[in-house]
């Protein structure tokens, strides 16, 4: 069985961070899911469809170009989102094609947020404007979210950024196959009992008598 995956990139430019951020979450996905089972991964742009969402939004009709990108996504066992922000929420784009997606396309299934920014204070916007659009739609919203700003991409900080996405990745994994998330390392598990400690201190006062003794 094949675990289909659809990747929504709303970003307006070529090259596109945006469409970059949704690659890499992409592939931080398949990453993990690749080694159990067959992944197939169907990239909607919505830049390439922007007349057609605009025509459907205003006729509410979709040409079959558009219904095809919508049946893919509704027929996805997975979603990953990325798109821009503009005046602390998602781009007015993202949004006309989210409004024309059939009914309920996005119930219970999970759902990846990722979203980019010229700067870091835009990143609530994942907070306050995606995850009530996705909760909205009764989709599954993975814990993990990634923002980028635009210095993430730099050599100082893309290392963090390609941790987050591998997060992002392996979260989203885990609840397309309903995996258990990784146990929690206890730091106090290998704690050295409070009794081996008197005992060490008690041992090594006993050699320093003998010594002085000595």
């Amino acid at each position: 069985m094949t675990t289909r995956i659809a990747v929504i990139t709303a970003g307006i430019t070529e090259p596109s961070s945006t469409r970059l951020l949704a690659d890499r979450l992409a592939e931080a996905t398949v990453a993990v899911l690749g080694g159990r089972r067959a992944v197939s991964v169907e990239v909607v742009d919505v830049r390439r469809l922007a007349h057609e969402v605009t025509n459907t939004v205003l006729t509410g009709f979709a040409s079959p170009a558009l219904q095809e990108r919508l049946d893919t996504i509704a027929a996805a066992d997975a979603v990953i989102v990325s798109t821009p922000i503009y005046s602390a929420s998602y781009s007015g784009l993202f949004k006309m094609l989210v409004d024309v997606l059939p009914r309920d396309a996005l119930r219970d299934k999970p759902v990846l947020l990722g979203a980019t920014g010229g700067t870091a204070r835009h990143s609530l916007a994942i907070d306050h404007a995606l995850r009530p659009l996705f909760a909205h739609l009764g989709a599954l919203v993975v814990p993990v979210a990634v923002f980028a700003a635009s210095e993430d991409w730099g050599s100082t900080d893309a290392g963090r950024l390609s941790e987050r996405i591998e997060r992002a990745g392996a979260a989203l994994a885990r609840l397309v196959t309903g995996a258990p998330a990784p146990a929690l390392v206890d730091p106090f598990e290998d704690v050295t009992p409070f009794e081996a400690l008197l005992a060490d201190v008690a041992g090594v006062s006993g050699v320093s008598g003998v010594a002085g003794v000595a």
